[in-house]
């Protein structure tokens, strides 16, 4: 039985204070250490759970690639194995004896970007968690997700609502990063990805976006009776973007994603969350070229402030037994409730 193990060398630690992290691998009594490639000051790693301390800044991506390193090397008792005594079942098992493992192993090398950003959401959606079945359910329905975003997504891409949609949150996004300081912060309040009833909330306050494109009175569309509720919000926004389509021209949405990764060069863990957050809304990388020939101008952009008696539905005025409730809105009756960029974003703390 082999037994796998990573080793922080406190005895080789530099003048910076950093040791260097191996893997340990005693076989037939037999000790043979690889280098990961990592240094940690001692207090960043955590002997018992085997994992970088989530107080080091990229935790995340150091993990995920840690546990590649386990599995690469696991693999390669296992192939020793296979070479020396056959590839029985028997053997195989007891070279991982005592250990659980899921392994997620990368096939095709031109999607190591999409897979590393992957192994750090699985991990982040259970880093708090340490009941291993509780760990393994979360960990498998996470994947799911991940799963049926990749096939939905695989060959159309986004369909044109969605890819208007998704340049007005950016738009905002990059707004709200250019006038924040804490670009963490300010990327964890962009909920829309996730489905949750607005696209950007924190504490107090919540903001809906809304694009409308073409001659259509300006409608936008309201997709439930929560949407503009003000019950549970101090400040409630709606942002809404007049877009006018055209070919060759304008911003295209590749063009407004790569200007927001540029405000992230700087910091990678938020790089890698952008990213993320972008595959959970089907946009990836390799099909910008479906959408990079579309460009977009914007004819005009409003803050409205939601309050009072703004024109809207809210949930406390249905009666019993009515739910699913979709609704249009024409802005050109909101515009008392205009407010200034300048307002909104004092408004939006973090």
């Amino acid at each position: 039985m082999a037994s796998i193990k990573l080793i922080l060398r406190t005895h080789q630690e530099d003048a910076t204070g950093h040791s260097p992290l191996y893997i340990r691998i005693i076989k037939d009594r037999k000790t043979k250490f690889l280098t990961t490639g990592v240094k940690l000051k001692a207090s960043e790693w955590d002997e018992e759970k085997q994992r970088v301390k989530k107080s080091h800044p990229n935790s995340a991506r150091m993990n995920a690639s840690l546990m590649q390193k386990i599995a690469d090397a696991e693999g390669h008792v296992a192939d020793n194995i296979r070479m020396r005594k056959g590839s029985s079942a028997f053997q195989l098992k007891e070279a991982i004896k005592g250990k659980n493992l899921l392994i997620f192993k990368l096939i095709n090398n031109q999607h190591k970007d999409i897979f590393a950003v992957l192994c750090e959401d699985l991990i982040s959606s259970i880093s708090t968690e340490s009941n291993e079945k509780k760990l393994v359910a979360t960990l498998l329905n996470r994947f799911e997700k991940w799963k049926s975003l990749f096939n939905k997504f695989a060959l159309q891409g986004l369909t044109p609502e969605e890819q208007r949609g998704l340049f007005g949150e950016l738009y905002f996004l990059r707004i709200f990063l250019q006038n924040k300081s804490d670009s963490q912060n300010v990327l964890n309040t962009w909920v829309g990805t996730s489905k949750e009833i607005r696209d950007f909330q924190f504490n107090n306050w919540a903001l809906e976006v809304k694009t409308t494109i073409g001659n259509n009175h300006q409608k936008v569309h309201v997709s439930s009776e929560r949407q503009l509720d003000t019950t549970h919000v101090e400040h409630l926004y709606l942002y809404h973007l007049s877009l006018e389509k055209v070919q060759e021209s304008g911003e295209s949405l590749p063009q407004l994603v790569s200007s927001i990764q540029e405000l992230f060069s700087s910091d990678t863990i938020s790089l890698n969350r952008f990213k993320a957050k972008l595959y959970e809304v089907g946009y990836f990388e390799q099909q910008q070229d479906l959408y990079s020939s579309i460009g977009y101008h914007i004819r005009q952009d409003n803050f409205y402030k939601v309050e009072g008696e703004f024109p809207r539905l809210q949930e406390n005025e249905l009666r019993n037994g009515v739910g699913d409730v979709k609704y249009s809105i024409i802005i050109s009756q909101c515009q008392e409730y205009i407010q200034s960029e300048i307002q909104v974003l004092n408004n939006l703390s973090i």
